[in-house]
C-alpha cells in the first residue's frame, strides 16, 4: 500500500515534450536575450511533477575548484503577491545562503544574483507565478520586469509555471509575451496517450493479478471521475489499487474504479 501511495513518475507524450522544451533551455548557450518558457495548465495537471523530474535530471554537484555547489536548475515558489524582498529571500533560502532580515532590498537582490551566479544556475523555475496577480497592475509590471532583468543580468532562462491566469497576465504585456514561449498542459480526453498513461500506472502497482486498465469502460469512468485532471485520475487509480489489496482481489476492475470515484467524491464533499 505504501508503494501504491508513493509519488511515481510516469512519462507520457505531452510531459515528454515539455521536458524536451526544458532541455532546450538548459542547452542554450548564454546570450543577451535568453529564451524563457511559460508552462501552464489547471491545478492538478502535473506541472510540478514535470519540473521536479527536470531538476532530478540535472542534480546539484559540488565542485572542489570553486568550493561551491553548482545548481543548474533551481525551483522556487512565487510569493503570494509581487514582493521583491520575499522573492529574493526565497532565492537565498533555496540556495542555503545566510542573510539578514535587516538588509535593504538592493542588498538582498545583489546577494541573490551573486548566489545564482556562484551556483552556475542555468534555469530558474518559478512556480505559482499567477500569485503575482494579487498585486496592482503596476506591481505586476514591476514583478515581470524583475524576472526579465534576472534573465538579462545572469543570462539564464526563466521558466514561469502557473495556471491559465498566468498566461493572461503574461500576454497582457507585449514585451513579456515576446520573451516567454507558452506551453500548455490541457485536460485529458479519451485518447491513446491517456490509455497508455493509465496502463503505465497500473504496471507500477504491486498487484498479484493483471488489471485491464486499457478497457474503454474503465478509461471513461476515470475520465468522468477526474474531469480530465491528472491528479484526481491518479488518485482514483491509487484508491482502487489499495482497495484491491485490502480485499485480496489483487486487480482493478470497473467496479473498483466506480467505488474509488465515489470515495473520492465523498472525501471532497
Amino acid at each position: 500500500i505504501r508503494q501504491v501511495r508513493a509519488a511515481n513518475w510516469v512519462g507520457y507524450a505531452r510531459a515528454t515534450r515539455a521536458l524536451d522544451r526544458l532541455e532546450e533551455l538548459i542547452e542554450h548557450p548564454p546570450c543577451a536575450r535568453m529564451p524563457c518558457l511559460l508552462l501552464y495548465g489547471e491545478s492538478g495537471m502535473g506541472k510540478t511533477m514535470i519540473v521536479e523530474k527536470f531538476q532530478r535530471l540535472h542534480p546539484p554537484a559540488f565542485h572542489r575548484s570553486s568550493g561551491a555547489e553548482h545548481r543548474p536548475v533551481v525551483i522556487l515558489q512565487m510569493p503570494s503577491g509581487p514582493d521583491d524582498r520575499r522573492f529574493f529571500t526565497r532565492i537565498l533560502h533555496e540556495l542555503g545562503v545566510p542573510y539578514s532580515s535587516y538588509w535593504r532590498v538592493d542588498a538582498l537582490e545583489r546577494a541573490a544574483l551573486d548566489a545564482l551566479a556562484l551556483a552556475k544556475t542555468q534555469v530558474l523555475i518559478i512556480e505559482e507565478v499567477q500569485q503575482m496577480l494579487a498585486g496592482s497592475a503596476r506591481e505586476q509590471r514591476l514583478a515581470f520586469n524583475l524576472i526579465k532583468s534576472i534573465a538579462n543580468d545572469l543570462r539564464i532562462s526563466i521558466v514561469a509555471v502557473g495556471t491559465g491566469e498566468a498566461r493572461h497576465a503574461i500576454e497582457a504585456d507585449p514585451q513579456i509575451r515576446r520573451r516567454f514561449d507558452a506551453f500548455s498542459l490541457p485536460r485529458w480526453t479519451e485518447c491513446e496517450d491517456f490509455r497508455d498513461f493509465i496502463c503505465a500506472f497500473g504496471k507500477l502497482y504491486p498487484l498479484r493479478k493483471s488489471s485491464q486498465l486499457g478497457e474503454r469502460g474503465i478509461i471513461q469512468k476515470i475520465l468522468d471521475a477526474s474531469e480530465g485532471i491528472t491528479g484526481p485520475a491518479t488518485r482514483v487509480l491509487a484508491l482502487a489499487a489499495v482497495e484491491a489489496i485490502r480485499s485480496s482481489a489483487e486487480s482493478i476492475d470497473e467496479a473498483g474504479i466506480e467505488a474509488a470515484a465515489a470515495r473520492m467524491r465523498q472525501d471532497l464533499s
